[in-house]
């Protein structure tokens, strides 16, 4: 049996849109043992997964720390792996590709042609990126990964009281504060006039909860814990349309076939991202602040109902 490694430490929107690719080369290799290298925060949702056999945990030190990457070094390379596909393609993981020492190795590096830059390879968008990549790679069969499936993460288990609710994702991490638009709270209001037969809730992160009650949220929490990722998509899953700025939930809502919309300002746009899909749209603007609630709210009223 061949030991096959993939790499991909985040973030959760870029877990999201591996999924097809997952599947892909899960189909390819067959009698394979599939790992992936990824960080902690992932470590119980790629353990759930079908598409992967064992999670390698990578604390992403600083590359000064040599103890640690030797340490990494030594552990990747007693698996012998026959190939390694680079989902992340960063300046980290072709650091790797230089020692880990996997003599097949899968990035948008290696597979760039004759007279082709990265800067060229990269105008397209992250999913179609990934299908050239394994394309190129050799991959026979790469029928999904255009058309990413990130049911395999719901947790079925976890039990949701609300029946008929918009979910809204008005958060972002504390980096990305560019990618928040600031009217969620005048959307609300106007959701709550307009749609009166929905319920308006969210799943708010640790530091997120006090922000729910200033701007009129339904929480939905596991034990008055936020939920995990597997709670959080199936909360998303069964959500009659979803409204988020372009951060993970968008990309979970995009990819379990969600009605929805995510907002867009200047930081990069829905089609290099790869976000919209038959019933998952976005709205873009060259700044967030020119996207009004009422736009986006005749967006959903035109879309909810189809």
């Amino acid at each position: 049996m061949s030991n096959i490694l993939i790499i991909k430490h985040g973030s959760l929107g870029d877990i999201v849109q591996i999924s097809g690719a997952l599947q892909d080369i899960r189909n390819q290799f067959k009698d394979s043992k599939i790992f992936i290298l990824t960080t902690f925060k992932f470590k119980n949702l790629f353990e759930g997964c079908p598409f992967i056999d064992e999670v390698i945990v990578d604390k992403r030190l600083p590359r000064w720390n040599f103890f640690y990457l030797l340490k990494l070094i030594k552990n990747i390379r007693s698996f012998n792996f026959d190939i390694c596909f680079d989902l992340q393609n960063s300046s980290r993981t072709n650091f790797y590709r230089k020692n880990f020492k996997i003599k097949n190795w899968s990035s948008s590096l290696t597979v760039l042609q004759k007279n082709e830059t990265k800067k060229q390879f990269d105008q397209e968008g992250v999913i179609e990126r990934f299908k050239v990549q394994l394309d190129r790679s050799n991959i026979n069969d790469t029928s999904h990964v255009l058309k990413p499936d990130f049911s395999w993460a719901i947790e079925e288990s976890f039990q949701i009281k609300e029946q008929k609710y918009i979910f809204l994702a008005p958060f972002s991490s504390p980096k990305l504060k560019h990618k928040v638009w600031p009217y969620f709270k005048e959307l609300i209001q106007l959701l709550k006039n307009e749609l009166p037969q929905y319920e308006l809730i969210t799943a708010p992160g640790p530091s997120e909860i006090g922000q729910c009650k200033n701007i009129g949220l339904k929480m939905i929490l596991n034990n008055d814990k936020p939920t995990s990722i597997g709670q959080l998509t199936k909360v998303i899953k069964q959500s009659s349309f979803v409204i988020a700025n372009d951060t993970g939930p968008a990309h979970i809502a995009a990819h379990l076939g969600c009605k929805g919309v995510a907002l867009f300002g200047h930081h990069t746009s829905a089609k290099k991202v790869s976000i919209e899909t038959e019933k998952f749209k976005a709205i873009e603007s060259n700044s967030l602040t020119k996207i009004t609630p009422e736009q986006v709210l005749k967006f959903v009223k035109d879309k909810i109902f189809t």
